[in-house]
């Protein structure tokens, strides 16, 4: 509550955007350039240090000490809404690290990054058998696919399968970003195609909240969390119909896993390539989640 009272003033806020734009400043360089009274700008300081949105030391000055002050923070994201929903009681989950696919076919521009560096080279897809690829935080590639295979874990306790859920943050893909760039992005599960979903875009006008710092801010920062469903009724991305396939379709009783096949085909109406976020990049801290509901 401190950080939004901090930001309920638009002196305040200014404040920020100066130190964030000069560097370090003290109290009367910062009433100066804003035109506040040295009073006005001492008490503001104080209530942003009070939140922890600014630092402030001590230095000597020709006339005793003057309080500088350093910027913290970028930017503030502000969240009101949890996306990532809680286990339901009736739910079993499983997150799949996105290094641990089990085969793939992709086409360059493509590469993998973990939240340290670079994992092998960029643009060439043997780079996908790498033994490093397991610390995977990112996967990107034009065209083509990569495939988990969940184990299905209903079946250990003869449940019935209401519903499963697959949820993932995705872009498009790219050189460097453009938020209108559409892609024509594909599930299939057990072999079968549950639909396709439109990515808007490749994202970079701010950095990811996850997203590591030595990461250009020129790349991909962020994608969309995406819900796919698959039950008796069809298949649905955000509560939205996208097939007919139901699970019926998938023959999940015949199969000790689920496999996820995610990609972009070749002959897709918009071919713009594709970003999977994992665990340490993005906007979810979060890899690739198997959510299977029982009755």
């Amino acid at each position: 509550m401190s950080v939004l009272k901090g930001l309920a003033s638009p002196a305040r806020v200014s404040v920020l955007k100066l130190l964030h734009e000069r560097g370090a400043l003290n109290v009367n360089e910062i009433a100066e350039i804003l035109d506040l009274p040295q009073s006005s700008v001492s008490t503001n300081v104080q209530m942003l240090e009070e939140a922890g949105l600014i630092r402030t030391e001590t230095q000597k000055a020709r006339k005793g000490n003057q309080k500088v002050c350093h910027s913290v923070y970028d930017e503030i994201l502000v969240v009101f809404k949890n996306e990532i929903k809680e286990a339901e009681p009736d739910a079993i989950e499983v997150a799949m690290p996105l290094g641990l696919y089990t085969s793939f076919d992709v086409t360059a521009p493509c590469g993998l990054c973990s939240v340290d560096g670079i994992i092998g080279l960029l643009d060439v897809p043997n780079t996908f058998l790498d033994p490093d690829r397991m610390k995977t935080a990112l996967i990107w590639f034009t065209r083509g696919h990569v495939e988990y295979q969940f184990p299905n874990n209903a079946r250990l306790t003869n449940a019935h399968i209401r519903e499963i859920e697959f949820v993932m943050e995705l872009s498009s893909e790219v050189p460097g970003t453009s938020a209108d760039w559409p892609s024509d992005i594909t599930l299939t599960v057990n072999g079968v195609d549950i639909g396709t979903w439109t990515s808007p875009g490749d994202f970079g006008d701010k950095r990811g909240v996850f997203t590591p710092d030595w990461w250009k801010l020129k790349g991909s920062q962020y994608g969309k969390l995406k819900s796919f469903r698959i039950n008796d009724d069809g298949a649905f991305v955000d509560g939205l119909r996208i097939s007919d396939v139901t699970l019926a379709d998938l023959k999940l009783n015949e199969h000790h896993s689920i496999r996820l096949r995610i990609g972009v085909r070749d002959d897709a109406k918009h071919p713009g390539g594709i970003n999977i976020f994992g665990r340490g990049f993005g906007n979810y801290d979060q890899d690739i989640l198997l959510r299977i509901k029982t009755r």
